[in-house]
């Protein structure tokens, strides 16, 4: 387990994505992930009131009640993009937390993310909402997805003068095929303490190699996503994963992840499966250390 900044929050560092619950994956499918997960020591899961509409938190909040699992398990969810609540003024935080904690069945939600930023909302009047909710003890920490360097320091800046409740992560875009996290944002978690969370680690399935020239359009939603990267720094870096991953005898995902786990200030990536075959092929990143040599050429390749 590893520890989310300054928290109490001790996770697993794979982080299961809810994204697919309710969209790919059916209630029965994403019990059997759930179940797995969890089998193999996991206990932080990652969701939003966006997801499927809502229903990826509705499923999470019944396996939790079934499998009596809330005492253990790390929840973190999202409020800022979905529908008419695209937007992180006062009122919509709250409703959209309330909301939330039916859904999942809970009396607290344990990182409460800030899914985009709003420059339409004062940052003063969103990190005082979020602070309200910390005090009303129905979030325990507060976090960031999608911000840039100016706004995300801002933030920072003003729970610090106003003594409110501080973000103690960032979740951005982060994997070898799109570094853009490491042009400034990189360095302010690390001066700021805060623990990252990666999503989309696995570049849409991408970085497990089921996309390949000349090979299958793939069955997935994300596909057409996933072959964008299907140029020739792509293969470069798919060529350099299938030589890792032979030689440790592993999957080519368990290697993206393992490399975006050696990054500094990284936590735990997110990646999601559909079913349990796709996650057993992700659980090796935990035992998984990848040399200096390795991860040299993981970066060089995918530059």
């Amino acid at each position: 387990m590893t520890k989310i900044s300054d928290t109490e929050l001790d996770v697993f560092p794979l982080c299961l994505g809810g994204n697919v619950f309710g969209w790919t994956a059916d209630e029965d499918a994403s019990f059997a992930v759930l179940d797995a997960y969890v089998a193999a020591g996991g206990n932080f899961i990652d969701t939003a009131d966006l997801y499927s509409g809502g229903e990826s938190e509705k499923i999470i909040g019944r396996w939790l009640a079934r499998r009596g699992r809330r005492d253990d398990i790390v929840i973190a969810t999202k409020v800022g993009m979905a529908g008419e609540r695209a937007n992180l003024r006062p009122a919509t935080i709250r409703a959209a937390a309330e909301d939330s904690l039916r859904s999942l069945g809970v009396d607290h939600i344990d990182l409460y993310y800030a899914h985009r930023d709003d420059l339409g909302s004062p940052i003063e009047e969103t990190l005082a909402t979020f602070d309200d909710l910390v005090r009303e003890g129905k979030v325990r920490y507060i976090a960031a997805s999608n911000y840039e360097v100016p706004r995300l320091a801002a933030a920072l800046k003003i729970s610090e003068t106003e003594g409110l409740a501080r973000f103690v992560a960032l979740q951005p875009h982060y994997n070898l095929m799109e570094r853009g996290f490491e042009e400034g944002l990189a360095d302010l978690c690390g001066r700021e303490n805060l623990g990252v969370m990666p999503y989309f680690g696995l570049a849409r399935g991408f970085l497990t190699g089921k996309y390949r020239p000349g090979g299958p359009e793939g069955d997935s939603p994300r596909a057409g996503r996933a072959r964008e990267y299907l140029n020739d720094r792509g293969v470069a870096v798919l060529g350099v994963l299938d030589e890792i991953a032979a030689a440790h005898d592993t999957s080519l995902g368990a290697v993206a992840l393992a490399w975006l786990l050696a990054q500094p200030t990284v936590v735990a990536p997110i990646a999601s499966a559909r079913n349990t075959e796709q996650l057993a092929a992700l659980l090796p990143v935990v035992d998984l250390t990848l040399s200096a040599d390795e991860l040299a050429r993981l970066t060089d390749a995918s530059a």
